[in-house]
């Protein structure tokens, strides 16, 4: 069984800055994909950034330029760096990671953490 356990969120101004951190723990070997979804009052759950295994990235076209994953070298901690965050942005976002198994993947998610954007 694999947690991952989130920390970042909170309430800033538009325009404001904010860091989300992700580390999973359980049984994995190498370095795993990881990202961010988020998901808004009324709204479907959206992907937000990825990074690969190999350290290739993906975003939303929403946040491009606004938002930066990375992943502390050589482990599997991530960071969803938020910065010009917009009221739109507000969400709970959630961390997941893919474990690859000999008889297949599986997906695992964080508990969520709530970011707001508002003055």
């Amino acid at each position: 069984q694999v947690h991952l356990v989130e920390s970042g969120g909170g309430l800033v101004q538009p325009g404001g800055s904010l860091r989300l951190s992700c580390a999973p723990s359980g049984r994995i070997f190498g370095i795993i994909p990881m990202g961010w979804y988020r998901q808004a009052p009324g709204k479907e759950r959206e992907l937000v950034a990825s990074i690969t295994s190999g350290g290739s990235t993906n975003y939303a076209d929403s946040v491009k330029g606004r938002f930066t994953i990375s992943r502390v070298s050589g482990k599997n901690m991530v960071y969803l760096q938020m910065n010009s965050l917009k009221p739109e942005d507000t969400a709970v976002y959630y961390c997941y990671c893919t474990v690859t198994y000999v008889y297949g993947s599986s997906d695992y998610w964080g508990q969520g953490t709530q970011v707001t954007v508002s003055s």
